[in-house]
Formats: C-alpha cells, structure tokens, sequence
C-alpha cells in the first residue's frame, strides 16, 4: 500500500455479495485510480477469474476523469460457481510501466441451496409423462368457434335485410300529391269536402277531422311545421311569429285576424273530436271557409296558381259564396 501511496496509483476491489447460492451471480468492482501522466494496463481477464470462479459477463473499462487532475479507471465482473465451497479471491495485478499492484485478496462463500443425500443410489431419468387433457380449454375454444359462427351469420343476415329493405326504399313510389303544390292539394281536397257535406248526415266528428287533416298537411308543407305529429296549441304556437308578427311577406290579408279565425277553427275541431260538442251548420260551414281563406291567402303568389281561384268557383269571396250555394241547397232539400 505504501508503494502505491508513493507512486500515486490505487487499486482495489470489491465484491457486491460474498456470500451466494449454487449457480447465483454477484459483480466484482475493480477500481484503479492514478496520475495523467502514469500509464496502467488493465488485466486481461479470460472465462474464468480462479478454478472454480466464472466470469460470465464484463464491462469494457470505464475512463473517469476526477477534479484533482486524476483519473479513475472502473471495471465490472459478473462471477458465478457451481462449486460448494469457501473460496479466496486471489489478488488481482495491475501493471503501470516494470511496476506492478495488487488488489486486497476477497472471499467468496457459494453454498448449495439443498442437502444431497449421498447414501441414496444414483437413479436414472424418469420417463416423459403425458400432460392430462384440459378439457375446460377444448370446450371454451369450441364456445368461442361457435359464438364467431353465430356473430358471422347473424352479421350475413343483417347485411342481406339492410340491402333488402333500402332497395325496396329506393324502389318505394313518390306520392304524387308531393310533386304537386301545396296549396293546390289543400283546395282539391277542400273542394271534395265541400261536395260531400258529409255532416248534414250526422257525421260532424269525421267531417272535422277530414277538415283539420287538411289544414294540417298544407301547414306541414307550406311552413315547415310538422303539424300533423303536433296537437294544435303546438301548432298555433309555431305559426304565430308567422302570422301575427308578419314575418311572412307573402301572407295577403290580415296575418292577425287570419290566425284568430285558424286558432277557433282548430279549437272547435278538438272539442268535437274530444269533448263530443255538436257543432251548428253555421258552424261547418264556417270552419270550411275559414280552410278555404287560410289557404288562399298564405299561398304563393308567382307560382302560377291564381289561374286556379276559378276551378275553386268561389275566389275572391269563397266563404260568402259557399254559403250563399249552401243555403240554396238547403232550400231546395
């Protein structure tokens, strides 16, 4: 130590665990600390560090240059033994120039995990033994086989109906009261309405309903409200911006009073569609010339339809003359 002291070169060595099981591995740490100038030859360490001792990995020499000007020179040794036994690390020799410096001798102490009992006679190998069948396993593979099967048909099915049925879809004829105007279909069907008179013979509720059913599809198709899947306080509510705030430049008279007429007409069909009212004919008739205004004067005005007032025969002052030929058919009845 003296001598290493004096030539300025420090070597040592350490093991991480000196006691270890048959077969275990621990690291030896070789350290070599020395001037710039002096030149150090690591050892050259093959597979085996002594008889009996294992070097199963290295590291390659690590260079560490230290504040005070020297240098640290680091190696790691992974060890392991298969041999039971006590042993003593011999010193490892570190060359600098015709000098030459050892480490301190280590121990290392490899125990055998388990007692062997020598009195017993050596006996051979057992035979291969077959593995039991997992049946749990076979069964769950074949589960999942037929779960994936049912998965891959019911998916074929669905396709198949998807396609069947978006064929028949694009297939599906277009109404043709859709291709028409609005307003056009409304008056047609007014006028059918208006022959039949079918309240005169009692059926007051289904005349009522076959009005509003009118008025409903027109407003549907005509403002975009879905009246016909709304009751008709949902109705009204939608259509008053419309029709009371004047936000329709094309509604031609009173938007005001046009909504109060539609708003008692939609109110007696529900009291007699729910509450069994019985309505005069003044009544009827009103509720007909109100569907006949209400559409006349909400419908467009530049799509060619004014030609159409005369198939109505009663344009201009529809709801008076409708009266006026119903009283001459009550005279004559």
């Amino acid at each position: 130590m003296l001598l290493n002291i004096l030539l300025a070169i420090v070597v040592s060595a350490s093991i991480d665990s000196t006691t270890l099981m048959l077969g275990d591995q621990t690291d030896l740490h070789l350290r070599v600390t020395h001037e710039k100038s002096e030149q150090v030859e690591m050892p050259n360490f093959g597979d085996q560090l002594q008889d009996g001792i294992e070097i199963v990995d290295k590291t390659i020499v690590d260079t560490l240059a230290l504040k005070d000007g020297r240098v640290q020179l680091d190696q790691y040794l992974t060890l392991t033994s298969f041999k039971d036994s006590l042993f003593s690390v011999n010193p490892i020799a570190v060359v600098s120039g015709e000098d030459t410096f050892w480490t301190d001798p280590l121990a290392l102490n490899v125990v055998q995990p388990f007692e062997v009992d020598t009195t017993l006679a050596i006996t051979d190998i057992k035979d291969i033994e077959k593995a039991p069948i997992w049946w749990w396993g076979i069964i769950r593979w074949i589960l999942l086989g037929l779960l994936l099967a049912g998965l891959g048909v019911g998916a074929y099915y669905l396709v198949r109906w998807y396609l069947k049925n978006r064929k028949e879809t694009e297939e599906a004829p277009i109404d043709p009261e859709l291709l028409r105007p609005a307003d056009e279909v409304a008056l047609e069907k007014l006028d059918a309405i208006k022959a039949a008179k079918i309240w005169k013979d009692g059926k007051i509720k289904e005349y009522q309903t076959e009005l509003t059913d009118v008025v409903r599809e027109y407003i549907s198709r005509r403002f975009d409200v879905q009246s016909t899947e709304k009751t008709s306080d949902e109705t009204l509510k939608e259509l008053k911006p419309l029709l009371v705030n004047g936000n329709l430049s094309f509604v031609t008279g009173d938007g005001k009073d046009l909504y109060g007429k539609l708003s008692k007409m939609l109110q007696l069909a529900d009291l007699v569609k729910f509450a069994k009212w019985h309505t005069t004919p003044d009544e009827n008739e009103l509720a007909l010339n109100t569907a006949y205004d209400f559409v006349k004067e909400t419908r467009p005005v530049n799509d060619g339809n004014d030609g159409n007032d005369g198939n109505d025969g009663n344009d201009g002052n529809d709801g008076n003359d409708g009266n006026d030929g119903n009283d001459a058919n009550d005279e004559e009845e």
